[in-house]
């Protein structure tokens, strides 16, 4: 090992020092939640049975504390409340788009006037500067900008200023990893507690009738009728008024506070909707049948005054008699249910299944439950906010009005049920039974989690209780209606008894009013009865007797009293309940007794020294009961003498149930048997001893015994899981006690340890108990959390029969003589497989030397056998002969550790299923022993005998092989695996702090190697060996385990010379060697640093692996080392930064792996740019993936500065790879930040000096990946992340250049990548899924909706890291600018660095960041300005867009620092003439595309910004004597117009088509520039895009294109190139626009122009193939076809073939779509819309033509313009035209705007028509439209048939459509006239046309077919075919002129009535049977019709046959002929 430094010596101690001990075992006290813990009463001396409960319940917890964790901020800052006030430590961040968002709605507050009406006709850009500049005041300049100061400096000053004020913790920042992979999380389990189930309060208010006579007694209890059940106890309370209680006072003796109770506390575990509260109400005893006593309650109302008020006055005295009288005798009056359905209102009780499973925890969530979910029942049910108790449910409060009268004969709980369930059905009740009128109000409420002054079922008061209350309330005790598996933990001790009914019908006549007097008697003399019955409201506390209420005149009562009685701790055979039976007479007799003994009966409470309870049918003797006779029991008693006299002849007459809730008496055979004999081995008993109803001998003791541990498993699962703490503590009592009896020696090892086994075994089995996240029982993990302690091993005591004398201590084995022989056979079995058994000798041998010779033979042979059996395990073993173990000596975790290792069968499978148990129990009981023996000063090495180790061994090498075995099953068995796998590491994770740890080292290795020996499965091997390494990982020892601090001798401590001084060779090459292996993973480096070596290995593994799943274990495996990471970050024993320069350099080959995994990482411009995507189509995705291969290419190593013309060729093949999704590219990030940030920067420097270039590049891009992975998101708000926020924040100019392939140099290799389409790896998917599981998962645990408070929080850490994140990022920038500057490939890093700077100013930062940002980006202007401006020309334009951008910000501070960075920019690269052209060129068209597209773009800011820059400029003296300070003048002016047009735009922001007619100027006026023009035409696109206009959008891109084109064609002149815009005609006829207006405006040579990417040919290739998936969008398939025309010839001169393959994949997308959709596409609606009225300024009197989407009605673009324009003039001044007729100027109201909208259709020539055959023809490059107005000569629109004429009016518009715009002007017009002949004509064609469509279509549609035969010849038709035929045709008419029309007519007719036979034929082929009628009504109005026309259709003018003049050669189409037609054109230029 390496000499450590003292410093290191010193870091390793502070970081917890080895030498002192870990575990801590500490005593807590038990919270107790009464002022006094529950114990029996005093001075009794207890069983022991009932001693060891108490002491169980009372006795203190034992925990083993992990002292270093033991701090909860260490544990993790980040998962506890540490993190509450760390947010108020943080500086607040500024974000633009945050202060935008304030102060946006200020601005839209007031009303919107839209400036319409600006001079539109303007041409080109306003050159003078509207805006003088200098009237602006120019912002604050930076102080030392223009000194003169050298890099070094200037990067010294950056880096100090980067240095101050930085976050500590970068991982205080990041939000918490989701827990579900927190595998190293061990939920400490839920404290053992009391159970309650959700806990309502009830209190009583008032209870009044309408008279008030007598007091009146109310009892409350819960019942439930489906399931037949009381759920509660009785509450009595007492509501009377002082008056009616002193009736009562000669009965009371003395009132307790405790029963002056008004309110009660429910406890419900298994809420339902039918649960009804009942409220019994009784009255005193009176002369009289219930009915009769009601009566008055009916019949009297107080309120009557008069003769009433007599009444109820008599009334009272009779009542105040009775009182007296009978005041202790009770009888049934009133009762009312009250449902608490809407109280449980189980979410409409659907989730009653499943919820009320998981209130006793049963997991229904897979067993992945949180911490919080996986509470144990003990907390609450299930809690009533789950069931929307809590929620919907405050305080209500309720009234009752009505009680039902109690009926005599039906009292029983029986019948009670009875009434509910009818109730519950309808309110049938209320019919059947007499309702008495009153008003009982009460109030129920959740109660709350503290109520003070409340008192237990057993009187005992809850804390907090205060001295002073009066009245308390009552906790009431549930009787669940099924099992609560909540172990006991408090003294409870009560029996209920519950008379039902007693027959005394043949009983003498005396026997009418009949009570019961029940007493609890410890003797037989009266005196003996004990205080211990519960008492009732108003009254003492405890009695000695109840009476039960009586039924008036009824011979066998039913009973529905409950008694409750307090059971004495220690109960005697002398205890019984007796039962005294009287009459009571209730008229006053002279001198006769109110009572009538009429008989006895008695129940003893012990059976066989056995609480009895259940039900009883017990015979009453009529007599005094004979001495002794509660000995036994009332049926049968031994004939006494003289006998006694027994009603019924002794037969069973009294009905009894008798209910004990205890947790002393276990009311289960099993553990009563099994803890009576483990008691008679503890004390001194005399046998036999009587267990239930058998007698044990003490030589048969033994054999039960062993019996009853085997049967403890048997009993049913609720009494053990009630007494499970004390079970197992006898269990694992008697596995160590050394047991003599009857002088033998027994041995209960193994049979106690196989029942724990069975336990454990039945308890994790059991769907109703509840399991932690790690499949651990709830139950089993509290105990041994909390109440296990190890066994107290008591100094034997011989039982009788045995010598006194000590034994001899040798004498006690493991293994005693054992009863059954199956276990000898076991042991055999088992002595194979443990080298630790010590027990060898199944008898006494009396030498020891035999022992000796047996052992050495045995142990030998034994090992021979083992090392066949586990050859990995034998080299731990020793082999030297072990003694066997003495008594004294026999420690619990030996013995453990032993009966592990040697049991078999089911047994062992068992344990190891459950391993986490026995492990625990392991590391408790050892950590007790290293506590107990004080060896925590001695070396590890001892503490544990060897045996002990081999043990261990072998347990852990079983485990993992048990592990191996279960992952080759089927999936059910992984889960097992994984758990016991979880089990496996936390075991070894706690040896770490017990034994010695190269021990526990050696036993992970094995526990590698085993595995990975075993299984082939690569996801599942590196998920299983994750999850082990992270548990053990998260050990608060891990870094020195690690040996952190032997990596000190690598760095060199001294300071190291400035690099870019000291050339790389000077370094020794040794010194280089030694940097660049710390960052990879070397086997030293394993060696060294063992567990994060092997950490290490698995996740490389991870990121290698390919295969099913493997994305699942890739976010393992980025997540085990975030979590790391994390907790040294947030360790408070981590802070000094040189120890986090030491952990750092610890992880340092985490860099090595991450930049391996370089191309898996999620591509986080993908995620982005979809955001904005418009087509979002897949295609770009494939496209994407070509880029992809560039980049691959480049990380695989190939040169870097390939120039290949325009197109990098990426045909070589790459590796794919699974990719990682987006948060686990995150977390790794962030790891690799945290390296970066915490490492000696020195050392990077030197490391990064050393590197190739590929590998540099690697980091460039992993950097680049970074500053998208941390991007700041902004605010959410509380539904939704607020997504403009996202979207100001990025330009948008990224989608266009995204789909763009960019091929220059080094530019082209560095492009982005883009992830290959989801179809290429199937890992995407899956984590896609994996996410919904996910949150799904995390919602139920989180709050789902934050107060703004958190929101903030949460924004301000959000800030906080991503200005962190982005200023480590930056930091490791100039760490490369600084390292390599000295080298020879700055050139292409230059690039790289830009590219990753220009693209975090491209995110949303804080104003912290960029102040950074922008220096640095300055310090790299100043030091490479030269290499900057003319190699990295693109990135130059990019940068200039960033900055111009940041100019407009609206933070003062990013304005200063862009301007200044501007300037400097402008500056430098005047150094040479052309680059400063090049510069003005690209800052020119940055604005201009800013302009157009960012939607948050303010020019007063930019304005603001302008003029700083001029100040810069005019105080620059350096450059004074320079033209630079003129031309950045011009250039500012040039800016400032461009600003100018911006200005317009905002005001038309509304009014898209004017919004676009103004883009389209200003694209036109720089027809000069076409950069500019091309960033316009971009513009236009993108707005289009916005608007769903995608059509247009492509037009403006093949516009573009053209352009492109142009020059290009000037430049070069390839065949494969179009030969300019000519070449685009068949793509769309406006083109030729593009084409250049004279060689000599621009030669494309000049500097500066024609320089962006576009200007390319791949640039020319993007823009036709975006416009291609643009048209493809838009439904224009046919164009798809024209446009890729002209790219596959560039694609195939440049063999891009795979570019090809996706291209003409495209193309055959095209054509299919074209033969599926052809008549299902939807192409534009078209709409003439003029404007009138001077408002419209120059609009007035232009015409339009709009293009609308598909489908769009007449009444929606009117509402819309009528909208628009209202807001602009005022609703009032607008006014819509709705016909078509020409406008009449004169007569509008010169005040108003008009907007005539009209409807028009594409209108083509006949010729035209041949041409035009396709729908999509009939819809493509349009530029002639038609609509009609009817009218007739009087001046209506519409008239009889003769008299309607027709205008058709054709417009024709200035380009075709689709075009750049959706609106084109109007530019001529032209009308023809129809007379009503040519009106009729037309009409007749178009019905004919109609029908032959109609009987052509296939397939044929019947209901179509009838319609427009319906519409022809239908008997009804108004205007119908007869009509016209009859107006027109009836006489030839006399006008000659004529004549043609009326033939034309003519014929028309004949071909109709032919079409007309067709379609009835055609119809009749077509109907179905039902249709037969219909079709001969059809068939039958055709010959109709036929017949009618046929003289008209046969009569032929006869003239026509005969020339009457020559015709001229003119066509004869009337459309052409003068006569006909008048023509007016109107002209109108405009644009």
């Amino acid at each position: 090992m390496t000499h450590l430094n003292s410093l290191d010596v010193q870091l390793a101690q502070e970081l917890g020092d080895f030498t002192d001990d870990d575990l801590d075992v500490v005593f807590t006290p038990k919270e107790c939640r009464t002022l006094q813990p529950s114990l029996p009463e005093e001075g009794v001396e207890l069983d022991p049975h009932v001693r060891d409960c108490v002491q169980t319940y009372i006795r203190e917890w034992l925990i083993v504390n992990r002292k270093n964790q033991g701090s909860p901020e260490i544990c993790g800052f980040k998962k506890t409340g540490s993190r509450k006030d760390f947010h108020k430590t943080l500086p607040k961040q500024t974000f633009e788009s945050e202060t935008l968002e304030c102060s946006e709605p200020a601005a839209q507050a007031g009303p919107r006037h839209l400036n319409v009406l600006c001079d539109v006709s303007g041409k080109g850009p306003v050159t003078a500067c509207d805006f003088d500049l200098r009237s602006l005041q120019p912002d604050k300049r930076l102080e030392n900008l223009l000194q003169q100061v050298s890099a070094e400096d200037f990067e010294k000053q950056n880096e100090e200023a980067r240095r101050t004020n930085r976050q500590a913790e970068l991982f205080a920042l990041y939000p918490s990893v989701d827990e579900e992979d927190a595998v190293e999380i061990r939920p400490v389990p839920e404290c053992p507690k009391e159970h309650l189930g959700n806990r309502i309060l009830v209190k009583l208010l008032t209870l009044k009738f309408e008279i008030e006579i007598e007091p009146l007694f109310a009892s409350i209890a819960l019942y439930d009728v489906k399931e037949r059940k009381k759920i509660s106890e009785n509450f009595h309370c007492d509501l009377n008024s002082d008056q009616f209680k002193g009736f009562l006072r000669a009965h009371t003796p003395s009132v307790a506070a405790s029963s002056q109770a008004r309110s009660a506390v429910f406890s419900v575990t298994y809420p339902s909707s039918d649960i009804y509260l009942v409220v019994k109400i009784e009255k005193v005893l009176q002369q009289g049948e219930i009915g009769d006593c009601a009566e008055p309650y009916t019949v009297i109302k107080e309120s009557d005054g008069g003769k009433s008020k007599e009444k109820i006055e008599k009334l009272k005295l009779q009542a105040e008699s009775f009182c007296q009288r009978l005041g202790k005798y009770r009888m049934p009056f009133a009762w009312a249910p009250i449902s608490l359905s809407s109280f449980f209102n189980v979410s409409t009780l659907e989730r009653e299944v499943t919820d009320v499973d998981s209130v006793v925890g049963r997991s229904s969530v897979g067993e992945r439950r949180t911490l919080a979910q996986s509470r144990r029942l003990s907390e609450r049910a299930l809690s009533l906010e789950e069931n929307g108790v809590g929620s919907n449910f405050k305080t209500s409060t309720l009234s009752v009005s009505s009680f039902f009268k109690q009926e005599g004969d039906r009292l029983s709980d029986e019948d009670l049920f009875k009434f509910l369930a009818d109730y519950k059905r309808s309110s049938s009740l209320q019919r059947r039974v007499k309702s008495i009128p009153g008003l009982l109000r009460l109030e129920i409420s959740t109660a709350p989690e503290i109520i003070n002054c409340c008192l237990t079922p057993e009187m005992l008061p809850v804390k907090p209780f205060p001295e002073n209350r009066t009245r308390p309330h009552k906790e009431i005790l549930e009787f669940p209606t099924r099992e609560v598996y909540v172990p006991h933990t408090v003294y409870r001790n009560l029996l209920y008894v519950y008379p039902q009914r007693l027959n005394f019908v043949n009983k003498l006549a005396s026997a009418r009013n009949i009570t019961i007097k029940i007493q609890f008697m410890c003797g037989e003399d009266a005196s003996n009865a004990m205080p211990v019955i519960f008492g009732k409201s108003s009254g003492p506390e405890f009695l000695q007797e109840v009476y039960t209420a009586v039924t008036y005149h009824n011979k066998s009562p039913d009973f529905y009293e409950e008694v409750k009685i307090k059971l004495p701790a220690k109960l005697t055979v002398n205890h019984h309940l007796l039962f005294t039976f009287y009459h009571i007479s209730c008229q006053q007799k002279q001198g006769a007794s109110v009572e009538t003994l009429l008989g006895y009966s008695w129940l003893p409470i012990l059976l066989n020294e056995r609480l009895q309870t259940g039900s009883y049918c017990l015979p009453v003797a009529l007599e005094k009961l004979p001495p002794n006779y509660s000995m036994h029991s009332a049926e049968k008693v031994p004939l006494q003498n003289p006998p006694i006299k027994w009603a019924e002849g002794h037969k069973g007459v009294f009905n009894i149930e008798v209910q004990a809730v205890s947790s002393v008496h276990t009311q289960d055979n099993h553990l009563e048997k099994f803890f009576t004999l483990c008691h008679s081995l503890e004390s001194q008993v005399t046998f036999p001893i009587r267990v239930l109803d058998q007698k044990i001998s003490e030589m048969a003791l033994e054999h039960e015994l062993k019996l009853s541990i085997i049967c403890l498993n048997s009993s049913r699962l609720e009494p053990l899981v009630l007494f499970l703490h004390l079970v197992l503590d006898k269990l694992f009592q008697l596995s160590v006690q050394p047991m003599v009896i009857a002088g033998q020696t027994a041995n209960f090892s193994q049979f106690a340890f196989e029942s724990v086994v069975a336990i454990a075994n039945s308890l994790h089995n059991s769907k109703d108990l509840s399991k932690d996240q790690h499949g651990r029982n709830c139950l089993l993990a509290s105990y041994v959390h909390y109440v296990f302690r190890l066994p107290e091993v008591q100094r034997d005591v011989p039982k009788s029969g045995a010598p006194t004398a000590l034994l001899d201590p040798r004498s006690y084995h493991t293994y005693g003589r054992t009863s059954a022989a199956a276990v000898s056979s076991k042991l055999l079995q088992a002595r194979v497989m443990s080298s630790s058994n010590p027990d060898l000798a199944g008898t006494h041998s009396a030498a020891d030397e035999e022992v000796k010779n047996i052992m050495s033979s045995k142990i030998a042979d034994r090992n021979c056998s083992r090392m066949s059996y586990y050859c990995s395990g034998s080299s731990d073993a020793p082999s030297s002969p072990a003694a066997p173990r003495p008594a004294s000596k026999k420690h619990f975790h030996e013995e453990l550790a032993l009966q592990m290792v040697v049991s078999t069968g089911m047994v062992r499978e068992t344990v190891f299923k459950y391993a986490w148990f026995f492990f625990e129990l392991l590391v408790k009981s050892m950590a007790q022993h290293v506590h107990n023996m004080d060896k925590r000063d001695s070396f590890r090495r001892t503490r544990f005998s060897d045996r002990f180790m081999d043990d261990i061994t072998t347990i852990v090498n079983v485990v993992t092989s048990e592990i191996a075995a279960l992952l080759v099953k089927p999936q059910k068995e992984n889960e097992q695996a994984e758990k016991m796998n979880i089990s496996l590491a936390f075991f070894l994770y706690d040896l770490l702090s017990l034994m010695d740890r190269g021990f526990v080292f050696n036993l992970i290795r094995h526990y590698c190697s085993q595995l990975s020996a075993k299984l082939s499965n690569l996801p599942t091997l590196i998920s299983m060996r994750l999850e082990f390494l992270r548990i053990l990982c998260s050990h608060e020892h891990y870094l020195n385990l690690n040996l952190f601090f032997m990596n000190a001798d690598t760095a060199p401590t001294s300071p190291c010379p400035s690099i870019s001084s000291q050339n790389s060779s000077s370094c020794s090459s040794f010194q280089d060697q030694k940097i660049a292996s710390m960052f990879d993973l070397t086997s030293e480096y394993r060696q060294q640093h063992f567990l994060t070596g092997l950490l290490f290995t698995e996740l490389a593994a991870a990121l290698d692996a390919e295969g099913e799943g493997i994305s699942k274990v890739q976010r393992k495996a980025v997540s085990a080392i975030h979590s790391l990471l994390s907790s040294h970050d947030l360790d408070p024993r981590c802070v000094k930064p040189e120890v986090k320069v030491k952990i750092a350099a610890l992880y340092l080959p985490l860099v090595g792996i991450i930049l391996d995994a370089l191309p898996q990482l999620c591509d986080f411009t993908v995620a982005d740019t979809r955001r904005y995507r418009t087509s979002g189509s897949d295609e770009e995705q494939e496209g994407a993936g070509a880029i992809n291969q560039n980049v691959a290419l480049a990380i695989a190593g190939n040169n870097f500065n390939l120039k290949t013309s325009g197109i990098v060729l990426s045909s070589l093949p790459y590796k794919q790879y699974n990719m990682l999704n987006a948060d686990t590219t995150r977390n790794l990030m962030i790891c690799f930040l945290w390296i970066m940030k915490n490492a000696d920067q020195s050392l990077i420097r030197k490391w990064i000096a050393d590197l190739p270039s590929t590998q540099l590049n690697r980091i460039l891009d992993l950097l680049f990946i970074c500053v998208l992975c941390f991007e700041y998101k902004g605010k959410q708000s509380s539904d939704k992340v607020s997504t403009q926020v996202l979207q100001k924040s990025r330009d948008v100019k990224a989608r266009l250049e995204e789909a763009l392939l960019r091929g220059e140099g080094a530019r082209g290799e560095m492009m982005r990548r883009r992830a290959p389409g989801n179809d290429r790896f199937p890992g995407l998917n899956e984590n896609l899924r994996w996410k919904k599981e996910q949150t799904h998962w995390r919602q139920a645990n989180e709050k789902l909706d934050k107060t703004k408070a958190e929101l903030d929080q949460e924004a301000l850490i959000s800030g906080n890291l991503a200005t962190e994140a982005h200023l480590i990022i930056l930091d490791m920038q100039e760490n490369i600018i600084q390292a390599s500057s000295a080298l020879d490939c700055k050139d292409s890093l230059l690039g790289g660095v830009l590219r990753v700077l220009v693209n975090s100013l491209n995110c949303d930062q804080s104003t912290t960041y960029l102040t950074h940002c922008f220096a640095t980006l300055r310090a790299l202007i100043a030091k490479f300005g030269d290499l900057l401006f003319e190699e990295e020309v693109e990135q130059c334009f990019d940068l200039c867009h960033q900055v111009l951008h940041h100019c407009s910000s609206s933070m003062d501070v990013t304005r200063s620092q862009a301007c200044a960075t501007l300037y400097l920019l402008m500056r430098f690269s005047f150094g040479a003439t052309s680059n400063f052209a090049r510069v003005k060129m690209q800052v020119t068209m940055s604005l201009a595309s800013l302009v157009g597209r960012a939607p948050d773009f303010n020019e007063e800011h930019l304005r603001r910004s302008l003029r700083t820059i001029l100040a810069y400029s005019e105080e620059d003296t350096a450059m004074q004597m320079t033209p630079f300070p003129t031309q950045v003048e011009e250039l500012l002016c040039n800016l400032n117009s461009i600003l100018y047009d911006t200005v317009k735009m905002r005001e038309f922001q509304e009014d898209p088509e004017m919004l676009m007619d103004l883009m389209y100027r200003i694209a036109k006026s720089y027809q000069a520039s076409p950069d500019l023009r091309l960033t316009w035409l971009q513009n236009m696109a993108e707005k289009h895009t916005k608007k769903k206009c995608y059509t247009e959008a492509a037009m403006c891109l093949v516009h573009a294109a053209a352009l492109v084109a142009e020059y290009l064609s000037m430049l070069e002149d390839h065949s494969y190139l179009p030969v300019g815009s000519v070449s685009f005609q068949n793509i769309s006829s406006n083109v030729l626009e593009e084409s250049v207006v004279s060689e000599d405006t621009l030669s494309p040579d000049e500097d500066g122009v024609c320089a962006g990417q576009y200007f390319t040919e791949s640039g020319l290739v993007g823009l036709l193939e975006q416009a291609a998936e643009l048209f493809s969008t838009g439904g224009l398939y046919e164009t798809v076809n024209e446009v890729y025309k002209l790219v596959i010839p560039i694609l195939e001169a440049h063999r891009e073939f795979r570019k090809l393959t996706l291209t003409h994949s495209k193309l055959q997308r095209a054509f299919d779509s074209i033969v599926n959709k052809d008549h299902k596409r939807m192409f534009g609606t078209y709409f003439r819309v003029g404007f009138f009225g001077s408002k419209f300024g120059d609009l007035d009197e232009q015409e339009f033509v709009y293009k609308e989407p598909a489908i769009t009605k007449l009444p929606e673009i009117s509402h819309r313009l009528e909208a628009f324009y209202g807001q602009c003039f005022g609703a009032e001044f607008v006014e819509v035209i709705k016909d078509s007729t020409p406008v009449d100027k004169t007569k509008l109201d010169p005040n108003k705007a008009y907007i005539q909208i009209t409807f028009v259709e594409p209108y083509f020539d006949e010729y035209e028509m041949k041409d035009r055959v396709t729908y999509f023809e009939k819809n493509f490059n349009l530029r002639r439209f038609m609509y009609t107005t009817p009218f007739t000569l009087e001046g209506r629109p519409r008239g009889e048939l003769h008299e309607q004429y027709r205008r058709n009016t054709v417009l024709t518009t200035m380009h075709a459509f689709p075009y750049i715009k959706t609106r084109i002007s109007v530019i001529q017009k032209e009308e023809f006239v129809l007379t009503p002949i040519e009106v009729a004509i037309e009409d007749m064609k178009k019905k004919t046309l109609q029908l032959a469509v109609a009987i052509n279509q296939e397939p044929p549609d019947a209901k179509m077919l009838q319609m427009v035969l319906q519409g022809s010849v239908g008997a009804t038709v108004n205007q119908g075919p007869l009509e016209v035929a009859q107006v027109f045709l009836a006489e030839i008419p006399a006008d000659p002129k004529l004549y043609r029309h009326h033939n034309k007519l003519r014929l028309c007719f004949k071909e109709f009535i032919m079409r007309c036979g067709e379609a009835v034929e055609k119809n009749k082929r077509l109907i179905t049977a039902d249709q037969r009628e219909y079709q001969q009504e059809l068939k039958k109005n055709y010959n109709k019709l036929k017949e009618n026309l046929r003289p008209m259709i046969e009569r032929k003018i006869p003239e026509l046959y005969k020339p009457i003049f020559r015709v001229e050669s003119q066509k004869r189409d009337s459309f052409h002929r003068s006569s006909f037609r008048k023509c007016e054109t109107q002209l109108s230029q405009g644009s």
